[in-house]
């Protein structure tokens, strides 16, 4: 019999980064998400996850870029209003369809299983980090913008990661 731990939202965070002008890094997250995990037992081995982002949750501290972000130019979020990630096999890698701007693709993410632990209210609660990179021109997300000395304006690398607390349902 499978078990159902459903996201703590308030102990949890997607974020990303982008080489901007290939001097600096920006950060972004997602300040609206969802994810749930079935798993058999608590190593979580080959566990179920569903991952929905709300893509006009997109924020990375300044209005002007998180417009563009939500528009047809990157995100579209008008047209694709949630990003999802599914996978049914959660181990120290896992390899899950993600889509984006309505485009899926298999992306590869590693995980850190942070454990189990009860928090002082009852609850059983479990803790994963991750990361990865994907290649944003491969989801459509194209726009870019020339540099005079060189180079262009925005990477086509993305570095994503996550840290989710899920409580045992």
């Amino acid at each position: 019999m499978s078990t159902k731990w459903n996201l703590d939202p308030t102990h949890s965070e997607i974020t990303f980064k982008v080489r901007h002008m290939m001097i600096s890094n920006v950060k972004g997250e997602f300040r609206t998400f969802n994810a749930e995990l079935e798993s058999d037992d608590d190593t979580f081995k080959n566990a179920k996850v569903k991952a929905t982002i709300q893509t006009d949750s997109v924020y990375t501290n300044n209005t002007d870029r998180d417009t563009h972000l939500k528009s047809e130019e990157f995100f579209n979020a008008a047209a694709h209003p949630q990003i999802t990630f599914e996978t049914d096999s959660l181990n120290d890698e896992i390899t899950g369809n993600l889509t984006l701007n309505g485009v899926t693709k298999p992306v590869k993410l590693d995980v850190d299983f942070g454990g189990i632990n009860v928090d002082p209210w009852g609850n059983t609660k479990a803790g994963f980090s991750f990361e990865g990179k994907i290649n944003r021109k491969d989801f459509g997300l194209n726009w870019n913008a020339a540099l005079e000395a060189g180079g262009v304006m925005v990477s086509d690398e993305v570095k994503i990661a996550g840290e989710l607390q899920f409580v045992k349902a």
